[in-house]
């Protein structure tokens, strides 16, 4: 009982309000002595009566401990609010409980202790029409003890707490970017091998009597529960939260499924169904004849509230084709095509987008929501592709990573390796046929272009020797550019050029090369020295008589002198002599 308090400057008023309190007890003990009990208008009256003096129902019936019709013991009907008139404390006792409040945020819980016994199997009681647990008769009728399937929603409510219990539940809180999965305790069992129940329209789990009423089944429920705040029977359902399945840009998400048909013979995954808004709606799934397993249809990028008891989901990057580059895919699901290669190509067969095989149209550069289970995409390059025939030179593509220099023979018996480099070319329309034909990019080079470049270079080096091999270098080249083209077209591969690189003869060799061409350099050294020697003679004789030049002049010139010194002196003495003549 409410005590109030006044304060310690009116104590008037204090002795007053005890005044009022004792008389208030005492005028109910004294009514309660001749019978009378009075209920405040927040409480009930639970009633045990100790005795019965006659009648026929003087004693409980077996295995009831609430009395219906005046047995003694505990009553079903309770006092409501008000005075009551002939309870007599020696025969009855009267407890006042207030009411039953369930406040907004929660659930009761409900036990009864007295009813029919549960059938084999049963968790919960059956829901019974009682005014949400409030007539006590209308229950006992037909009701069933134990843990009740319906609870107590908010409110206040006049309940016999002599014949239930109730037990305040938290409501199951959602929260967001979560969903809640759910199992039932109770229900129909799972049959045929099923591992999950299947949906049944019960408010989100939060009406129990149409579950059970629906057939739900016990064990993990297809049905998941999104963000929010329910009502839900924790003694009939396990609710789990978990995040939800978001599937980032530039990826896919590959879903595999725990629950429907088995796949047909041959097949590796579930083909794609309508209806059941992206596994978000297993039974929708399930009845359209959806398939447990793996399955073809991805998960584009974007939130999923998907059952992951129902179905995994497995996130991986979308498939890019390059620029410069094609993508072959090869369909290991859907439906047998028909072979659209013609009578031209005898070597696989090719089909139409969506059938099983390698498909003719192939995809442009960009970015595709490929399932990598069922489908696998092939990258053929479209541009020019160089390829090396050199140890330890590798391009970015690394096709040639294993291809190394080749090794040859001559005719005259040596051996010795030279570098290749080879230039080819797949038609956007062709790749698809390469593809068939080879499977990888991989496999054409190991199955064809190595085997074919390598043998060809090999033939020619035993047509002829390493110095012919050596000086005609460029006309190799050039029947080899012919001869690989020829033999690539037949697989539908353009060889652009062939290319000989550094080519590496025997050491031997070289030392006797090396020593013919010292030899030549030598001989040119020595005759190029006797002709400077023969110009050097000339200039020295040159020289010498460019010395003696002017004595020879001087000489020439006196013999002159003397030569007409003699002259004047005959010419001098003939004319002498005639003077001597004449005179004489």
């Amino acid at each position: 009982m409410d005590v109030l308090l006044f304060p310690a400057s009116h104590p008037w008023l204090t002795l007053l309000a005890l005044a009022t309190v004792l008389a208030l007890i005492f005028y109910r003990r004294t009514l309660r002595l001749f019978g009378f009990v009075i209920v405040p208008d927040d409480s009930i009256g639970t009633v045990t009566k100790k005795f019965v003096l006659w009648g026929r129902h003087r004693e409980l019936p077996p295995g009831r401990i609430v009395a219906l019709f005046g047995e003694a013991g505990l009553q079903a009907d309770t006092l409501a609010p008000g005075l009551h008139l002939g309870l007599w404390p020696w025969q009855y006792q009267v407890d006042l409980v207030k009411f039953t409040v369930v406040p907004d945020d929660a659930i009761g819980v409900v036990e009864a202790c007295d009813g029919l016994p549960l059938p084999d199997g049963r968790v919960l009681a059956r829901p019974v029409d009682c005014d949400n647990f409030q007539d006590a008769r209308a229950f006992l009728a037909s009701g069933e003890r134990g843990l009740q399937m319906s609870v107590v929603p908010p409110g206040a409510w006049r309940i016999n707490t002599l014949l239930f219990t109730v037990r305040l539940e938290r409501m199951t809180v959602i929260e967001p970017g979560k969903i809640g999965i759910v199992e039932a305790r109770d229900g129909r069992p799972l049959t045929g091998g099923r591992v999950i129940g299947r949906a049944v329209a019960c408010d989100s789990f939060q009406d129990a009597r149409a579950f059970m009423a629906g057939g739900g089944e016990r064990g993990p429920q297809m049905s998941v529960i999104p963000q929010g705040k329910y009502r839900i029977h924790p003694g009939l359902f396990r609710v789990a939260q978990v995040p939800v399945t978001d599937v980032p840009d530039n990826k896919v998400g590959i879903v595999t499924t725990r629950e429907g048909a088995s796949l047909a013979t041959g097949e590796i995954a579930g083909p794609e169904l309508p209806g059941h808004n992206v596994f978000q709606d297993p039974q929708a799934f399930v009845d359209a004849g959806g398939t447990k397993g793996l399955q073809e249809q991805v998960l584009l990028a974007g939130r999923y509230f998907i059952n992951p008891m129902f179905a995994t989901v497995e996130i991986i990057d979308m498939t890019e084709v390059p620029i410069a580059s094609v993508g072959v895919v090869v369909a290991f699901v859907g439906k047998p095509g028909e072979d659209v290669t013609g009578e031209g190509f005898r070597h696989a067969n090719m089909v139409r987008r969506g059938e099983k095989g390698v498909w003719v149209d192939v995809l442009d550069p960009g970015k595709y929501a490929i399932n990598t289970y069922t489908h696998k995409v092939r990258v053929v390059p479209t541009a020019n592709v160089v390829l090396n025939w050199a140890t330890g030179k590798t391009e970015a593509h690394k096709l040639d990573a294993n291809l190394s220099t080749i090794t040859v023979r001559s005719a005259d018996g040596f051996t010795f390796n030279l570098d290749v480099s080879q230039i080819i070319h797949i038609p956007r329309n062709d790749a698809p046929k390469v593809i068939a034909r080879f499977g990888s990019m991989e496999a054409l080079v190991t199955q064809v272009l190595e085997p074919t470049i390598g043998n060809y270079f090999r033939n020619a080096a035993q047509n002829s020797d390493v110095i012919d091999f050596l000086k005609k270098r460029s006309e190799r080249q050039a029947e080899a550019k012919a001869a690989i083209a020829l033999a690539l077209k037949a697989y539908d591969v353009g060889a652009v050029e062939t290319l000989i690189g550094d080519i590496v003869p025997p050491a031997e060799l070289m030392k006797t090369l090396t020593d013919r061409k010292l030899a030549e350099q030598e001989k040119v050294t020595f005759t190029t020295q006797m002709e400077a020697q023969g110009v050097r003679q000339q200039l020295e004789q040159a020289t010498a008589l460019a010395r003696t030049q002017a004595q020879v002049v001087d000489a020439e010139r006196q013999v002159a002198i003397a030569e007409f010194s003699a002259q004047a002196a005959v010419k001098t003495a003939d004319g002498a002599a005639r003077s001597k003549k004449i005179t004489a």
